[in-house]
């Protein structure tokens, strides 16, 4: 449905794309993945000509959309684009909202427009919300009624920018719901997206860009927990895990704890394990004396195992802070051992390393 050879986007002296060669067919769930400013939000502004690509070719359904003669109104018509920050006009209700577009281009009258409309927002769960406007809503109910009015427009291809990047956590599940129902009833789509497990679960391919280019491309399983190359290796392990130093006894315990809070939400831990995680945490840090060395903890979560792990390390003479003579008290040791399983020291390469499994209650 889509093909697209040696695109390339520039502003300025500035690269963005390079070299971007991709397919799409039809009824495809495509996730597009990687780090920041490495132009995947640029290609799906391209893809649909909300940017004008520096050279290259893009072919959607066996035409060339930056061909001279292009229809390019009646092509866009064919994808629709959910953005990240919702773009819903402020002054008219959710219903004018989803029929403005149907009666304006495609030429429907009001009251089929309106049927269809109540049909859509039946489909996103927000039938009560017809007459409500943008600021009444909760921003996951904004994002829901922004797709249904991308759906409004019956578009064969859907592309969707960050949908739950402006989104509290609370509300992301909900707008992931909607999208998780388009790719079973086949919508072709292409997702940029920051949430790893959502892209796995709905995918048939993942595109990881980097360098402005498609850098891997492949299954989920083959991205996720196989990657061919080193840069997709290195972000996979990135997102998988969070890491925090602790350099002296005044560093900042509140940030610290926010950010473990965030790792968790992130891959939808249940409340108590990360409650049991930051607690984990301040009592292995109270271990060390902190004016003498220096630590480093990581979390890592295993999808596949379904299993949150911890290791605190620090540098210095070979010490075992879990030893009960090394420990400042025994209530300490206590709580760690009743909250995490398979707990281990080891030396290794001039570090003291504890690791261990938190418990999931």
């Amino acid at each position: 449905m889509i093909s697209v050879r040696h695109l390339s986007k520039k502003f300025g002296e500035l690269t963005v794309l390079s070299d971007i060669n991709a397919e799409i067919k039809q009824g495809e769930v495509i996730s597009i993945i990687g780090p920041s400013g490495t132009g995947k939000s640029t290609f799906l502004r391209c893809l649909n000509l909300l940017e004008s690509p520096s050279g290259g070719s893009i072919v959607i359904d066996g035409n060339d959309i930056l061909a001279k003669n292009a229809d390019v109104p009646k092509l866009r018509q064919k994808m629709g684009m959910v953005f990240q920050s919702f773009n819903l006009y402020a002054h008219l209700s959710v219903m004018d909202n989803l029929t403005l577009g149907p009666i304006k281009l495609r030429g429907k009258s009001k009251a089929e427009a309106e049927v269809k409309a109540a049909e859509l927002l039946k489909i996103v769960g927000l039938s009560d919300k017809r007459d409500s406007f943008p600021d009444e809503l909760s921003g996951g109910q904004k994002q829901r009624v922004a797709i249904a009015r991308c759906l409004a427009m019956e578009p064969e291809i859907i592309l969707f920018d960050e949908p739950t990047s402006a989104l509290d956590p609370t509300m992301v599940s909900e707008v992931l719901a909607v999208i998780r129902r388009l790719a079973k009833e086949g919508m072709t789509m292409a997702i940029v997206t920051h949430e790893m497990d959502f892209a796995r679960d709905v995918s048939n391919r993942i595109f990881y860009m980097d360098e402005g280019l498609i850098y891997e491309e492949g299954t989920p399983e083959q991205i996720f927990d196989n990657p061919q190359k080193e840069k997709t290796r290195a972000f996979i392990n990135r997102i998988r895990s969070f890491s925090f130093k602790i350099e002296n006894p005044d560093y900042d315990l509140y940030a610290m704890n926010a950010e473990i809070e965030a790792f968790c939400e992130k891959h939808v831990l249940p409340r108590k394990m990360r409650r049991n995680a930051i607690l984990l945490v301040e009592e292995l840090i109270a271990l060390y004396d902190l004016r003498l060395c220096q630590v480093a903890l990581t979390l890592a979560y295993s999808e596949k195992q379904d299993r949150l792990e911890l290791v605190m390390e620090s540098a210095g003479a070979a010490f075992n802070p879990l030893e009960p003579g090394n420990a400042p008290d025994e209530i300490g040791l206590s709580i760690i051992a009743g909250m995490s399983e398979n707990v281990e020291y080891q030396r290794a390469d001039d570090l003291n390393c504890i690791s261990l499994t938190i418990k999931k209650q």
